[in-house]
């Protein structure tokens, strides 16, 4: 089908699953001969509203289970559904019909090869404006639910989710980052296909998508917050590290975005994004992350706290020189696995830690 290039070649492998939307219209397209045409108004607003649905199913699961403050505003708010169950079934079915129609479709219409130039693509205001501001008013009262029980402190998220502040932070941590990186491909969407025609739909992207970017910033924080209380809470390890690094660096991407948005280009986002990706990879490299584990899990024990002794004896020479900080025979509990698992290195394979270890 498609020319002789990685993009080709891509294209002609997910074939069906690409066209599983252009299937969906195609089989819209299919319906005119039984109903009348409705107006190209009419499509729009039925398609915004489509879209808001969708949103809607994805979001408020994730921000429910995110937040046991917010789940109970929701559950106040709304009849009582088995929403795990029933956007289980909703998803099945999207996914399953579109799988299928995009089959129908590459049988009846093969797809166009994938060098053949196309027409973008122009969302009206109406089509991006709704599922974007609904998004948009939605996480401002995520956020407002925050806010309140980050002011309430211990007692508030007891007394309402019957959990202790650190339970609470590591129950949203994952849902949180899964909601910023679904609500960048939402903004990315927006901006790239959102109607730019006159001075009000300029300005309609900049106000909606630097709101949305902006409250998707304070989920960030909130995310890093909870990660950093749960470690405090109960320890430190290098995949936490690694996961707020991820985090810390999404936020980044969202300033990066903020600036796109108000130029209205975003041509030079992705190499930014990998820019600064590789920036924070830098950094952490630096930090010595074993290192820095260690020295942390050691200040928890000096204040009080128990230590993962069993955790830190898998870590590289890295942790040797915080290690010595530890009181015996936690010391020699720690270090002596250390230094048993230090292998000799060819030149290639130096490392000082290791040389300082021996």
């Amino acid at each position: 089908m498609g020319p002789r290039s990685v993009k080709g070649l891509l294209y002609d492998i997910l074939a069906v699953p690409i066209e599983a939307f252009g299937g969906l219209a195609w089989l819209g397209r299919g319906r005119k001969k039984t109903h009348r045409k409705p107006s190209g108004a009419t499509k729009r607003t039925a398609s915004a509203v489509f879209v808001t649905l969708a949103l809607l199913a994805v979001f408020v699961p994730l921000l429910s289970s995110a937040d046991a403050t917010f789940a109970g505003v929701l559950s106040a708010a709304m009849p009582e559904i088995d929403g795990a169950y029933a956007v289980q079934w909703i998803f099945v079915f999207g996914l399953v019909g579109a799988a299928t129609a995009g089959a129908l479709f590459v049988l009846a219409a093969p797809p166009r090869p994938a060098g053949e130039a196309t027409q973008n693509k122009v969302l009206h205001r109406i089509e991006w404006a709704l599922p974007v501001g609904v998004l948009t008013l939605l996480f401002a009262g995520f956020v407002f639910a925050q806010l309140v029980a980050l002011f309430g402190g211990d007692a508030y998220v007891l007394r309402t989710s019957g959990l202790t502040y650190a339970e609470y932070a590591r129950g949203g941590f994952w849902q949180l980052s899964a909601i910023t990186v679904l609500t960048l491909g939402v903004i990315v969407i927006a901006l790239r296909w959102g109607s730019k025609e006159t001075t009000q739909d300029r300005w309609w992207l900049r106000g909606v998508l630097t709101a949305l970017s902006l409250l998707t910033l304070v989920i960030v924080a909130s995310a890093l917050s909870r990660m950093w209380t749960y470690q405090q809470a109960y320890g430190f390890t290098v995949l936490r590290l690694l996961v707020e690094t991820c985090e810390l660096w999404l936020g980044a991407v969202y300033l990066l975005m903020i600036a796109a948005i108000w130029k209205l280009d975003q041509a030079w986002l992705s190499r930014a994004a990998i820019g600064t990706a590789m920036a924070a990879l830098l950094a952490l490299a630096v930090l010595n992350p074993e290192r820095f584990i260690a020295d942390r899990n050691i200040d928890r024990m000096a204040d009080g706290h128990g230590i993962d002794s069993a955790y830190l004896s898998t870590l590289s020479a890295d942790v040797l020189p915080a290690v010595e900080r530890l009181p015996e025979p936690v010391r020699a509990a720690v270090r002596g696995p250390v230094r048993a698992g230090i292998k000799a290195d060819s030149w290639q394979e130096f490392n000082f830690s290791r040389m300082a270890g021996r």
